[in-house]
């Protein structure tokens, strides 16, 4: 496949998305610093730093379906704005569906079924499951519908692309974190760990790369506590761990949890005994690194996700040129270097409401 119109980045990453961040929000979110995977969907692909640039314009209202497990918090209400945005960007139509939770798939699966027999052309998919949606996505491919993996993962090798980061590298920035922070030798710490629900290939993902992080540091990580990612599950099981792990000195885990956990310990009066930290960003993890509450997160700007996942629909059904494997960049933002990263460039508009149509 000849490589549309990208380049090599240069300057740091930093510089790149401060210069794109005119923002996420305006027409010229582009170039954005991403990386793309060779070769496409390799789990062991090798990563190279482009700057992703996406069409100017579709040559026709092209119909394209979104589905989206939830929109129960910020980060998926983050990939719709960039869907959204993007297929306004571009001059195409959308419809964006949500099953209600990670336990829906069969409702996600006869969602895109509807939306197809309504006259999607293309369909963008945040998945429930890696491997669940696999016979769904045959199926499209074999009607020359392209499906695009956005955000979480899906296995099928019958998909016309993937606009995403790598769940590892999130969950490992984030291990890499602590394990710094409690190298070899030093006291050792509990980490209460809360990956999300199981199954999910983007859960498996962040999990691995976490424990290879921390492996031989002082960290000690307790029984990983698997659930959804709504607030009330999440703050359940961070309950229980601070029941049964009085002495436990950091929970890290979801957006979510990290969410939940601020209030809890600030009502508990454990603020400064138990740190925080989030696997990945969202405007409720974004405020609370900025008013002390969390360390740190890493930003996978899932606004950018969005909008590449869309670009990458409309290329495929014009037959021009794309990159079939690619995501923003990943890099930890904490209290130090908050100030230096533009906020719409790595999250949607504050009192932003869920988009479900563009026409």
């Amino acid at each position: 496949m000849k490589k549309l119109a990208i380049a090599l980045m240069a300057g740091t990453l930093f510089a790149g998305i401060a210069q794109s961040s005119g923002s996420a929000r305006a027409a010229d979110w582009f170039p954005y610093p991403a990386a793309e995977i060779t070769p496409a969907f390799a789990a062991d692909g090798t990563s190279a730093d482009v700057d992703y640039v996406p069409l100017d314009k579709a040559s026709q209202p092209w119909n394209i379906c979104v589905s989206f497990p939830h929109m129960k918090d910020a980060y998926w209400l983050g990939v719709d704005y960039g869907v959204a945005e993007e297929a306004r960007r571009l001059g195409v139509k959308m419809n964006v569906v949500e099953a209600g939770g990670y336990t829906e798939l069969a409702k996600q699966i006869s969602q895109i079924e509807d939306c197809v027999a309504a006259g999607a052309q293309a369909v963008v998919i945040g998945a429930i499951s890696f491997d669940g949606l696999n016979n769904l996505v045959g199926e499209l491919a074999a009607k020359n519908i392209p499906v695009v993996d956005v955000i979480n993962g899906i296995s099928s090798p019958k998909l016309a692309a993937k606009s995403l980061v790598s769940f590892y590298t999130m969950g490992n920035e984030t291990g890499r974190y602590l394990a710094a922070k409690h190298p070899a030798g030093s006291d050792p710490v509990k980490v209460g760990w809360f990956p999300g629900p199981a199954g999910a290939g983007w859960v498996e993902a962040a999990h691995k790369g976490f424990m290879e992080a921390v492996k031989g540091s002082a960290v000690e990580v307790l029984e990983p506590r698997y659930g959804d990612t709504g607030k009330e599950a999440q703050l359940r099981l961070v309950e229980d761990v601070l029941q049964a792990t009085p002495d436990v000195a950091y929970i890290a885990g979801t957006a979510v949890t990290a969410e939940a956990a601020q209030g809890l310990l600030r009502e508990r009066g454990l603020t400064d005994k138990v740190g925080i930290l989030a696997f990945y960003m969202t405007p409720g993890v974004y405020q609370g690194i900025k008013r002390g509450f969390i360390e740190a997160a890493p930003a996978d700007s899932m606004v950018i996700q969005g909008r590449i996942a869309i670009d990458q629909a409309v290329r495929v059904l014009e037959g021009k040129d794309y990159v079939k494997h690619v995501g923003p960049k990943i890099f930890v933002v904490d209290q130090k270097t908050i100030g230096d990263v533009a906020r719409e460039s790595i999250l949607p508009p504050e009192n932003f409401s869920p988009v479900f149509s563009v026409n």
